[in-house]
């Protein structure tokens, strides 16, 4: 092949990685026995290969699998530093305070697990092998390019007592948060197989439509991904008005849900839910679903309102929900994202909770309908999100601050400042803490966005968002996506931008070094002392109470951004290239009049010595 055309056909593979998704619908029928918490169910998968590749094998998630004795997530647990606290007990053992992983000690009946079989692709039996929680096939026949294939299996299953998300009677007393139940599709991409274990992280999935049949007790409630298809079969409030629902005779119910388009399905199930159903914006249906607790109903029916609102300014700045409904069930065990629902803790404050259905519904636009491949890039998901619910729950506030993101930026100046920092590119189980991983990708993810409006701007950061937002809707988007969209939003170059702060541990670190009289007026002199470049926005403040503002562009930006502070005048300076570590600049007035000169007034650059940032004469 002529070496040209290799090169360009290697560039447009490049560019083409997000064109293709892989597809794969499910229909399953699933039958659960509430005193035993075992489940029986039958899956089939019509499953499309778009990529270019032929498959050979699929490979499935069986997340229940975790929760077994000598499983990868419990050694996680017993080996980790700071394992997570709802994961582990606490005993005293010489005197001295040991955790212990709760998996390690759980009884046969306790444990969960997935067990599929008889499972085959068109009909024909396949060959499979288990490796913990992720199930291998090798199929009858080669999926082509373009091809669709017929995967069907049986499955059983057992809800282990709640470790983490998914499990039964959790300390809320919700009866069953059933969160990655079922024999899962893993994911195919331009970067090949996603069948990561499951060792205590997030998720990854094809999308693709769902239509699933649940059948239980009739007095239980279910809450769940999806659109309820019978609802008038089913009451619990779902009924249409008016309509009456006689269960006498019936000892199980058979719920019938249709998801489109989503990349997992979850469901709850209590026999003492309550069921409140509110218009949200643009004709979606928000449901709240809670335990008959009176300690709560009050603050339940007090956060239905600001989730509206809630759902409200996300739309105008990110993009439209794109389901009919959305669903806040109480699952009893933190907060955790799921397509077109969340499972939270239900027992907290208001202002708790209004936070916490805040992040997690938020994550319905940066992972349901993103989709971003959490495992390896969780700051795309965790950060965004966190952006975004800082900037919600501030617009909502009665008295609203100037940088709602300055608690991110001061966790994560902490975290670089510790010497335990790993860069955002490490996959999410990889992490030597929890804490760092959280700190990493909630507080850094939100601070590579806050501080995006450090470099281009608010308005270009939030047009960034939204177009990013309209242009990767369920395609899987990664790190480069959301910098070549702000780049083409605003016109800055910002390749540097990604690779210094995601793949790397450098920090940026500016100083005052000098402010002196030059003679004419005053000199003020600047380090770069960290290996991070940025540009640099200065305030100087005069001893008559006034105040000028000086920009120094970054050459490797050839950008310059519109002044943020338009009642202030600005004079834009030489710019400043990386391979000076110096800089000198001249104010046209007396040293003797300057009070004081601040690096970043606004506080969104993430300086790890903000000490330094600050200069008298």
């Amino acid at each position: 092949m002529n070496k040209f055309l290799f090169v360009a056909l290697f560039a447009i593979s490049l560019s083409a990685q997000n064109d293709w998704q892989q597809h794969a619908d499910y229909k399953m029928e699933v039958s659960m026995d509430v005193k035993t918490y075992r489940y029986t169910g039958k899956q089939q998968i019509v499953y499309t290969n778009n990529s270019p590749d032929t498959l050979r094998k699929v490979y499935y998630h069986l997340y229940n699998n975790a929760f077994q004795p000598g499983s990868e997530m419990d050694m996680r647990l017993r080996n980790i530093s700071d394992p997570d606290g709802r994961m582990v007990t606490k005993k005293t053992v010489d005197g001295k305070e040991v955790k212990e992983s709760r998996i390690k000690n759980l009884k046969p009946d306790e444990i969960g697990y997935l067990k599929p079989a008889n499972v085959k692709q068109d009909g024909a039996a396949v060959k499979t092998s288990l490796h913990g929680t992720v199930f291998q096939v090798e199929l009858a026949q080669p999926l082509y390019p373009g091809g669709k294939t017929n995967l069907t299996m049986d499955f059983e299953g057992q809800v282990p007592v709640q470790i983490r998300r998914s499990g039964r009677n959790n300390k809320e007393g919700v009866a069953l948060s059933m969160s990655q139940w079922y024999p899962k599709l893993a994911e195919y991409d331009f970067e090949g197989w996603h069948a990561h274990a499951y060792i205590g992280r997030e998720f990854h999935g094809v999308w693709g439509n769902f239509d699933v049949k649940i059948t239980i007790d009739k007095d239980y409630t279910i809450g769940s991904t999806g659109y309820l298809q019978n609802p008038n079969e089913i009451g619990h409030g779902y009924q249409d008005a008016g309509v009456t629902v006689d269960h006498k005779k019936k000892k199980t119910l058979t719920w019938h849900f249709v998801a489109p388009q989503v990349d997992d399905f979850t469901w709850a199930a209590d026999n003492n839910y309550l069921h409140d159903v509110v218009q949200g914006p643009n004709d979606v249906t928000l449901h709240f679903i809670y335990k008959n607790n009176p300690k709560i109903i009050d603050t339940w029916k007090a956060v239905q309102p600001k989730t509206v609102r809630l759902m409200e300014i996300f739309n105008q700045i990110v993009g439209p929900y794109p389901y009919k409904q959305y669903s806040i069930i109480q699952g009893g065990d933190g907060g955790m994202e799921y397509a077109m629902c969340t499972l939270i803790l239900g027992e907290g404050k208001l202002d708790g909770m209004t936070g916490l259905i805040a992040h997690e519904m938020g994550h319905s636009w940066f992972q349901h309908v993103l989709g971003t491949n959490e495992t390896l890039h969780g700051w795309m998901d965790e950060g965004f999100t966190t952006f975004i619910e800082d900037f919600a729950i501030n617009a909502m506030a009665e008295k609203p601050v100037d940088n709602p993101f300055e608690s991110s930026t001061k966790s994560y100046i902490a975290m670089a400042n510790s010497g335990k920092e790993l860069p955002l590119s490490t996959q999410a189980d990889r992490f030597d803490e929890n804490r760092v991983y959280s700190i990493a990708s909630y507080s850094k993810g939100s601070v590579f966005l806050s501080q995006l409006v450090y470099l281009i701007g608010f308005d270009n950061t939030i047009k960034t968002l939204r177009r990013f937002y309209d242009e990767f809707k369920f395609k899987h988007p990664t790190p480069n996506d959301i910098t070549r969209t702000a780049e083409k939003v605003s016109g800055a170059h910002l390749g540097w931008y990604l690779i210094d702060f995601t793949r790397t541990t450098n920090t940026i670190d500016y100083a005052i070094t000098g402010v002196k009289s030059d003679g004419k007026g005053t000199e003020v002199s600047l380090k770069r002392i960290g290996r991070m470049p940025m540009p640099i926005e200065l305030l100087v403040e005069y001893n008559d109470g006034t105040y000028e503002t000086f920009y120094i562009p970054l050459r490797m930006m050839y950008f310059e951004k519109e002044n943020p502070y338009p009642n202030i005048a600005r004079t834009v300076l030489p710019e400043w290239t990386w391979g000076d570590p110096d800089y000198k600049f001249s104010i046209q007035k007396p040293t003797s009049s300057v009070k004081r000169v601040m690096i970043d007034p606004s506080g969104l650059m993430a300086d790890v010595k903000p000490e330094n940032n600050v200069a008298t004469p």
